[in-house]
C-alpha cells in the first residue's frame, strides 16, 4: 500500500532539514524526508575532499534557531559542519520523518486526487505538497574531454573523492580553479610528487583569516547566548553593507580589487606566474574565493599551473587547450555543479503533463525563487534567482521557509481539497523586475561564470539584500496564485449553484 503524507520534502541537507523543523514547529508530523544517500547533510555530506571547508563565518553559517556555541573555528570545516547538521537532526526530533536510500527517481502531479505521486527506490508515497530542497550543489560537473574515458588512472571529481586512492608521491592533475580547488590544492600540494594545475580563468582570492576560536569565547556564547547573537548580527550586517557595490555599484569595486592584488603579490614573487594569475575582469563578477594558503601553494616547486583548460587526454599525458602537456597519475576535477539544469527537473511531471526540465528549457524561472506555474503545491528551498555572492545562504533558506509555512497555511484556508498553483502571468512579471535589477549588477559585466545558464542569463543569484529577500517571502500573495481543484470537488460546486 502507497503511504500518503501531507509533505514530501526531497533532500537532507540544510534545506530539507530546515524544512523539516519549520514543518514541525508549525504543527505538522505528517511528512517525510527524501534522502538518495545512507546518511544525511547534503553537500557537507558528500564533499570529503581534503581541506574542505566554509567560506562563510561559522556563527552566521548556522540556523538563527539553532546556534551553535562551540564552533571551533571562524570558518568552520566539513567535519563540523556535518556534526551540527546531525546535532539539529537529534535536538529537533526528525530522525523518525529521514527516509534514507530514498532517492527520488519521478514526481507526477495527479489533477484529479490533487497530489503528487513520489516514486524513490525505496517506497512510493504520494503527497499533497512536495518540497524540493536538492540544492544547486549535488550533481557534479565533469567536462566531456576527448580521451578522458582512456586515462589509466583513478579519475574522480571533488565531491565524489577517492579516499582508497593514495596521492602520497603521484603525479596528480587538478581541473579547475574554483572554490574547491583551491582548498585540494595547498593541502595535497605537500605529499604529491608533481601538482599540476589546469587554469581557465583565475579566480579573485582574497584573505580567509581563519583562526581557532578561543575557549573563552565558547564560553561565553554558550552562558550568555546573546553574545553569539550579536556576534551573528555584526557578520550579518557587514555583508548586507557590502550588497550594494555588487548589485548598484560594480564600478566602485575598484578598490577591493587593489586589495586582493596585494595579497596576490605579497605571496607571488614571479611575475610571470603573477601575470597567469591575475583576473581581467571585475571583482564578483565570478564567485570570489577566500584563502591564505593557496598562492603560497602554487610557489612551490612541485606546482605547475597551466593557465588554459583541459582540452584532450591521451593515455596518460593530459593536453590543455594552449598546447601545453603534463602526465599524470590522476585527475581530480574541481569543475563544479550542474546548476542551471538540475537532474531533478527531469524527474518532475506537471499539471500539463511537461516536465520542470522541459518548462525550462529557455531558463530557469520561479515566482520568489519557490513556485512554477503548472506544478501545484510544489515548492523549493534555493530554487532559481536565490544564491548569494557575499552573505550566507542559511539566512536565503529561512526566509523561503517562512515562505514555505504560509504557503501551508494559506492551502488550510481555502478548506476541501485544494492546490496552489502560480499564475503563469506572475512567474513573468517577477522575473522580468528580477532580470531588469540583474543588469546592473557585477555578475553581468562580461565574465562567464556559473551564475549564467547556457544562454548567459543569470537564474541562480538574488540582486538584493537578504534582509530584502525575507521581506518579499514573509507572505504568499493569493493573488499570484490560481486555486486548483479536484474533479469532485468542482461537480459539488456546480451542482450546488445550479440548484440555487
Amino acid at each position: 500500500m502507497v503511504e500518503h503524507v501531507r509533505v514530501a520534502v526531497i533532500g537532507s541537507g540544510f534545506g530539507g532539514l530546515g524544512a523539516a523543523v519549520r514543518l514541525r514547529r508549525e504543527g505538522i508530523t505528517d511528512f517525510v524526508v527524501l534522502e538518495r544517500a545512507g546518511a544525511i547533510g547534503g553537500t557537507w555530506r558528500d564533499n570529503t575532499y581534503p581541506g574542505c571547508a566554509c567560506d562563510v563565518p561559522s556563527h552566521l553559517y548556522s540556523f538563527s534557531f539553532a546556534p551553535n556555541p562551540a564552533w571551533p573555528h571562524s570558518f568552520s570545516g566539513q567535519r563540523h559542519i556535518r556534526a551540527y547538521l546531525e546535532h539539529v537532526a537529534d535536538t529537533f526530533g526528525l530522525r523518525p520523518h529521514i527516509r534514507l536510500h530514498s532517492e527520488v527517481t519521478a514526481l507526477r502531479w495527479d489533477a484529479g486526487q490533487l497530489h503528487w505521486e513520489v516514486d524513490t527506490t525505496g517506497e512510493s508515497y504520494t503527497a499533497d505538497v512536495v518540497v524540493s530542497a536538492t540544492g544547486p550543489l549535488s550533481d557534479p560537473r565533469i567536462p566531456d574531454v576527448p580521451g578522458l574515458a582512456d586515462f589509466p588512472g583513478p579519475v574522480f571529481h571533488s565531491a565524489r573523492w577517492d579516499h582508497d586512492y593514495d596521492l602520497r608521491g603521484k603525479r596528480v592533475a587538478v581541473i579547475g580553479t574554483g572554490a574547491s580547488a583551491i582548498q585540494i590544492v595547498p593541502s595535497i600540494q605537500p605529499e604529491v610528487e608533481r601538482l599540476t594545475l589546469f587554469q581557465r580563468t583565475p579566480p579573485w582570492v582574497l584573505p580567509r583569516r581563519d583562526r581557532r576560536i578561543t575557549a573563552a569565547e565558547r564560553w561565553l556564547h554558550d552562558r550568555l547566548p546573546g553574545t553569539g547573537t550579536v556576534r551573528r548580527g555584526v557578520l550579518w550586517g557587514i555583508r548586507e553593507l557590502q550588497t550594494g557595490l555588487f548589485t548598484k555599484w560594480p564600478d566602485e569595486l575598484g578598490l577591493l580589487e587593489g586589495y586582493a592584488t596585494r595579497h596576490m603579490t605579497k605571496a607571488v614573487a614571479d611575475p610571470e606566474l603573477r601575470a597567469k594569475l591575475r583576473p581581467d575582469y571585475r571583482i564578483g563578477c565570478k564567485r570570489i574565493l577566500l584563502s591564505d594558503d593557496y598562492y603560497p601553494a602554487l610557489t612551490r616547486p612541485n606546482v605547475d599551473l597551466v593557465a588554459s583548460g583541459l582540452a584532450e587526454v591521451r593515455g596518460s599525458t593530459l593536453v590543455a587547450a594552449d598546447g601545453t602537456q603534463a602526465e599524470a597519475d590522476a585527475i581530480v576535477f574541481g569543475t563544479g555543479f550542474r546548476v542551471t539544469d538540475m537532474p531533478i527537473a527531469q524527474r518532475v511531471t506537471g499539471a500539463e503533463g511537461r516536465t520542470l526540465a522541459e518548462e525550462w528549457k529557455d531558463g530557469m524561472a520561479a515566482l520568489r525563487g519557490a513556485s512554477v506555474a503548472g506544478f501545484p503545491n510544489f515548492l523549493m528551498v534555493i530554487g532559481p534567482n536565490t544564491g548569494l555572492g557575499n552573505n550566507s545562504m542559511i539566512l536565503i533558506i529561512e526566509s523561503q521557509l517562512n515562505y514555505m509555512a504560509d504557503f501551508l497555511r494559506q492551502l488550510r484556508t481555502l478548506g476541501g481539497r485544494a492546490a496552489l498553483d502560480a499564475r503563469p502571468s506572475a512567474v513573468r512579471d517577477w522575473n522580468r523586475k528580477l532580470q531588469k535589477r540583474m543588469a546592473s549588477t557585477v555578475w553581468n559585466t562580461g565574465c562567464d561564470s556559473w551564475y549564467l545558464d547556457a544562454g548567459g542569463r543569470n537564474t541562480t543569484v538574488w540582486p538584493g539584500t537578504t534582509a530584502e529577500f525575507r521581506k518579499v517571502t514573509r507572505r504568499v500573495d493569493l493573488a499570484e496564485y490560481q486555486v486548483r481543484r479536484g474533479p469532485r470537488v468542482r461537480r459539488a460546486a456546480a451542482a450546488a449553484e445550479a440548484a440555487r
